[in-house]
């Protein structure tokens, strides 16, 4: 079951990720984009987009990094969604599914993007921890507990979307996390981080095998990696149970 951990310049969470994937049992693979070459996507099961600032999020946070998959791969990729694989993005890996149309996906693939993550309302680079709340179960979230925090670390990280696509999102289910107040109530900044629309964290295509996520689940793998572990003992980090969730479906479905 293997992964591919896409890089290109500017990408900096790769190895977190790696870690995080070889942990729950996946054979990851680092897969820089000057090597994605036609057909090269049919060995892997997952497709997976770290965080980081690619091509130093010049014209827009990922625009560049979709721009060249587009032309490199653009038909392997469609066709490894539209086969039902795993497609996973963290900060801005999101921002990239959003670039390349993945994302929201309300109506399958779309050339053009339906949303953006766009600056945050605070007008300045947010690292913190976050709180979310699950909003629905997904093969990246079976095994997540209702609320979970997580760190986030963006200055393009609020979404927004026009009024039609945020209304078939909701309809449809596309929302997976919103970032909540630590008491579980509606947030207010810095709570919600970003600004973004229905306080929106984490979404998925309407096929449910595209996921996009701002808050870092890799960055919160291990117990050790929360701030309040001395304060807050825990079995694992709350960011593990993604990608437990993935590897048990993943597994599932090659046992079909």
């Amino acid at each position: 079951m293997k992964v591919a951990i896409l890089q290109m310049e500017g990408t900096n969470c790769e190895e977190e990720s790696f870690i995080a994937f070889k942990e729950v049992g996946f054979k990851p693979e680092y897969l820089h984009i000057n090597l994605l070459t036609p057909g090269k996507l049919e060995e892997y099961d997952v497709l997976f987009i770290p965080g980081g600032f690619s091509s130093g999020d010049y014209v827009r946070a990922g625009a560049i990094f979709a721009a060249r998959l587009k032309a490199r791969v653009w038909n392997d990729i469609k066709r490894f969604v539209d086969d039902g694989k795993p497609v996973m993005g963290v900060c801005n890996g999101f921002q990239v599914l959003i670039e390349l149309g993945l994302l929201p996906g309300t109506d399958g693939i779309s050339e053009v993007p339906q949303a953006a993550l766009a600056v945050n309302e605070s007008n300045r680079f947010e690292c913190r921890w976050v709180y979310l709340r699950k909003v629905r179960d997904t093969i990246f979230t079976k095994n997540t507990a209702d609320m979970i925090t997580l760190p986030v670390a963006h200055a393009e990280g609020r979404f927004i979307a026009d009024r039609k696509t945020i209304e078939t999102m909701e309809e449809q289910g596309q929302v997976v996390f919103r970032y909540v107040a630590p008491d579980g109530s509606k947030p207010e900044y810095p709570w919600n981080p970003n600004g973004s629309v229905n306080d929106i964290a984490a979404i998925v295509n309407s096929y449910g095998n595209v996921f996009g996520i701002m808050p870092h689940p890799e960055r919160a793998f291990f117990w050790y990696q929360h701030p309040d572990w001395t304060r807050n003992p825990r079995d694992e980090g709350d960011g593990r149970s993604i990608f437990t969730s993935l590897f048990k479906e993943v597994i599932e479905a090659k046992n079909r």
